[in-house]
């Protein structure tokens, strides 16, 4: 194993920082190989400086440092790649082209970070012959065959805490506050954070609800002699007889953009009841900032295993977290079914104990 590269894709995530860092200590301190690291993503490998030089001095100080130096592009798909043609927007496959830039700098092996996205590409890549380990990202916690992305973490530490300023503010106005978070399919931020920070409704895509549920929880919560309430809602929650809210459509090159639903809740909610009720969107705030301790400890593990996978020629394959122990699966594995809260599993059980709603109630 003489040269590697590393690439980051997709959504920025806290921890990316710490992965490529275990990327280069891990294969210039244990094999004496060479690192390079492609900027933006796969096209790095399309444009003009796009690959850097990855030495220990490039990767000093930024294990705690939020987003990635290497930059990322979540538009970054070599098989759908929007160029300029004639004058006009073209969307062509170069994936051929980004093959042949792989062999022309002699990889032997490319560790791509990455989340379900990125890591449909790395299996299309692999199909071609290219040397792929993955790296599962996302603060969804969504990515197949691991019991947790690094990201998330932090990103429900993120969501928790402004869980936690909200109720100071409800409780003090006598308002209902509707918190809008992340996760798009998946309801993993809203549930934990919902737990976590004492939320009295939980809206995640999982679970259909109904707006009349919700409701009369905030209303039996009033004559209990709460008169505010708090909502923690997935950005992919959806009614019972509705849809997902999108705040932007989708086509080859952009997935749809969630967003709206929890503008929605809050109107019906002010509209349905006495309570004056107040949005926030959390937005982009829970992918920034210092990863947490786990989600640095786990990234770095994730990349030191991920150059052991390259030396042992484990190709096609992506590092995961299982019973505490980080091993390695296929990315058929990773990628055939994305991971859904459970609907009947022991967190939504425990959040149903403590009286927490879901908006499925009858």
């Amino acid at each position: 194993m003489k040269k590697i590269g590393v690439l980051t894709g997709g959504g920025d995530a806290p921890g990316l920082n710490a992965v490529i860092r275990a990327v280069v200590k891990t294969a210039i301190g244990s094999y004496g190989c060479e690192v390079i690291g492609l900027r933006d993503g796969y096209d790095g490998f399309l444009k003009k400086d796009g690959i850097v030089p990855l030495g220990i001095k490039e990767v000093r100080g930024i294990l705690p440092r939020g987003g990635t130096i290497l930059g990322t592009a979540n538009r970054g798909n070599p098989f759908a790649r929007e160029v300029i043609k004639d004058g006009k927007k073209v969307v062509i496959d170069t994936s051929d082209e980004v093959v042949a830039a792989i062999k022309k700098q002699n990889l032997d092996g490319l560790v791509v970070i990455g989340g379900d996205g990125t890591l449909h590409i790395s299996r299309e890549l692999f199909a071609k012959g290219v040397p792929v380990v993955g790296v599962p990202k996302t603060i969804d916690n969504d990515v197949g065959g691991t019991e947790v992305t690094f990201g998330f973490d932090t990103a429900l530490d993120t969501a928790t805490e402004a869980i936690d300023k909200l109720h100071t503010t409800a409780e003090s106005h006598h308002r209902v506050m509707v918190l809008e978070l992340m996760g798009r399919d998946a309801g993993f931020i809203a549930l934990h954070a919902g737990v976590a920070g004492g939320a009295d409704v939980i809206l995640i895509p999982e679970i259909p609800f109904r707006y009349e549920a919700i409701v009369e929880k905030i209303q039996r919560r009033i004559k209990r002699g709460s008169h505010f309430s708090i909502l923690a809602v997935s950005e992919g929650a959806k009614s019972i007889d509705g849809e997902q809210s999108f705040s932007r459509s989708g086509n080859e090159i952009y997935v749809p953009r969630l967003g709206g639903i929890g503008a929605q809740v809050g109107q019906y909610i002010e509209e349905n009841t006495e309570q004056e009720t107040r949005v926030t969107v959390l937005g982009h705030i829970q992918r920034g900032g210092t990863p947490s301790s786990f989600d640095r400890f786990l990234a770095t593990r994730y990349g030191a295993a991920a150059v052991r996978l390259i030396a042992d020629k484990k190709f096609g394959s992506m590092v995961a977290f299982r019973f505490g122990d980080v091993v390695d699966i296929s990315l058929e594995e990773a990628l055939a079914v994305p991971k859904r809260v459970k609907v009947d599993g022991d967190s939504v059980r425990t959040a149903r104990d403590l009286g927490i709603c879901f908006g499925d109630e009858k």
